[in-house]
């Protein structure tokens, strides 16, 4: 994923939402990403953990 990419975004009680990633930031645990969300035009940031599964938050949007 790059930024100004469009993702999908899972958060805990919600549907999934389409998000726009703003900023990255990679770390020795995992990768940030700033996305932006209807709700929060300025972004929020997310955590993808490195070993994925449970502890991913941002996914690429399936091209067709």
């Amino acid at each position: 994923m790059q930024i100004n990419d469009e993702v999908i975004v899972k958060t805990d009680g919600a549907e999934d939402r389409i998000g726009t990633v703003l900023l990255i930031e990679t770390f020795n645990e995992g990768t940030m990403y700033l996305v932006s969300l209807p709700e929060y035009p300025k972004g929020i940031w997310f955590f993808n953990e490195k070993e994925g599964g449970e502890g991913t938050f941002v996914s690429p949007i399936k091209q067709k």
